[in-house]
């Protein structure tokens, strides 16, 4: 348990990092197709379908290497 905390924690601080010094790397984050948006007045809804499905699938293969 210990060794998943410190391996997520330098992730997390390198994923920081990096979206620091690099902040329009990943501007197409959340706009992808698949993404909904409905927007009518006063009312707006944003789904990021696409954008959680591909989070899902990146944290799965990263823990799957790190259980090894």
């Amino acid at each position: 348990m210990a060794r998943i905390l410190i391996a997520s924690g330098l992730i997390l601080l390198l994923a920081g990092c990096l979206i620091w010094l690099f902040p329009n790397a990943l501007k197409y984050i959340g706009k992808l197709p698949g993404d909904f948006h409905y927007q009518s007045g006063n009312v707006s809804f944003y789904f990021p379908l696409t954008t959680g499905l591909l989070v899902s699938l990146l944290l799965t293969l990263l823990m799957r290497l790190l259980s090894r």
